[in-house]
């Protein structure tokens, strides 16, 4: 699968799987606001004027494992030739027999390593002695135990430098990011009739056969609020109840679900009509899936953000599920399409407050699953 980051234009990504956005609506919306939350789940956040740095030094694994790929392997690198150089110092220092000058003893010398005439042959038996070849040219002899103890210390730097370059890379490459690009949502949220109440609705999906355990998904809404004291908050965090086809925030997500949020007197839509619904530019309702990947155990999370301009009043989306041949298949390619409902043009307070307008309301079909069987054409006939 292409990854959401700009392989291939936006809005033919597999995780946009929705009908095709026209260009008055894309113009438009680089005019909005900054949302929160992409739709690819990436927060719209900049951190700045940070002045304690010193703290990501110290969670250094943390800081290597969210560098990007070049600058990772770059520091790795650094580390392994700066220990290689210090070591092959280290070496072309020891060479030198202490005692010689200071007495003038013309008796034989015994080098603390063999075979080391420059600093080229101590760098070699730095990486020999490190990443464990040994050509056996050269080889630390027993008349320097100072020798020895570099030895032990150069090893042991070795072994830390691969643990951490080794637990690194797999946790780069098992990143749970990785698995939320087959998590998808629908590009679009609808506002339609559901048990005769207004519902906010939206729908997911897991692209993998392998499930995703123990997932929970919930919704806040984000949108900027003065206080009664005057104090504005630009970005106010509002959790909404939503519900499910399996009841709770559990859900069992092995064909795509259409999660709900009955629009009730405790919801911030309550007061939303579709005539003002445009109008809410600071709306932004941000949905966040979560749960724990079968295959790795590791937990992953999903999130994507739906603004004004994306939630569709009066429309509901199509089955994609029908029965064929004793299983059930699931058409992706009608994931994001709606269609029109009979729904009311007023807030659910007013439909609250006056029951009457829902009897004027006209009855919508009842989607059903649809069952397809495959005929097999005779291959032989009897006469």
């Amino acid at each position: 699968m292409l990854s959401r980051k700009g392989i291939i234009p936006e809005e033919y990504v597999l995780t946009r799987l929705a009908e095709d956005v026209p260009d008055h609506a894309r113009y438009r919306a680089r005019e909005r606001r900054a949302r929160f939350v992409g739709k690819n789940g990436a927060c719209n956040v900049a951190h700045k004027n940070i002045r304690e740095q010193g703290r990501f030094l110290q969670d250094v694994f943390t800081t290597l494992v969210d560098l990007k790929w070049p600058h990772t392997l770059l520091i790795f690198t650094m580390s392994f030739l700066c220990s290689w150089l210090l070591f092959g110092m280290v070496c072309t220092r020891l060479q030198r027999d202490p005692a010689e000058g200071a007495a003038g003893s013309a008796a034989a010398f015994v080098p603390c390593v063999t075979s080391i005439h420059s600093f080229t042959s101590a760098f070699l038996f730095s990486i020999e002695v490190q990443v464990t070849i040994g050509f056996g040219g050269r080889m630390v002899t027993e008349e320097c135990p100072a020798a020895i103890l570099v030895l032990i210390v150069q090893n042991i730097v070795g072994l830390v430098i691969n643990a951490i370059m080794l637990g690194c890379i797999f946790m780069k490459t098992s990143q749970a990011h990785r698995r939320a690009e087959t998590l998808i949502f629908s590009k679009h949220a609808v506002i339609a009739l559901r048990e005769g109440r207004l519902c906010f609705m939206l729908r997911v999906g897991d692209l993998r056969k392998s499930m995703i355990i123990s997932a929970t998904i919930r919704m806040q809404v984000v949108k900027k609020t003065a206080s009664l004291e005057g104090e504005v908050v630009p970005l106010n965090q509002i959790d909404i109840q939503m519900e499910n086809p399996v009841g709770g925030n559990s859900i069992f997500l092995v064909s795509p679900l259409i999660i709900y949020h009955v629009i009730d007197k405790n919801s911030p839509l309550y007061d939303i009509s579709p005539m003002n619904l445009h109008h809410h530019e600071d709306l932004e309702i941000i949905v966040i899936l979560e749960g724990v990947v079968e295959t790795t155990g590791i937990t992953t999370q999903a999130r994507t953000s739906y603004l004004a301009d994306e939630i569709l009043w009066g429309q509901r989306f199509v089955p994609i599920v029908a029965e064929e041949d004793g299983r059930y298949s699931v058409d992706y390619s009608k994931f994001g399409n709606t269609v029109k409902v009979p729904t009311p043009s007023c807030t659910a307070r007013q439909l609250e407050e006056d029951k009457s307008i829902m009897d004027t309301m006209p009855l919508s079909p009842k989607g059903t699953i649809r069952k397809r069987s495959v005929k097999l054409k005779p291959r032989f006939t009897i006469s």
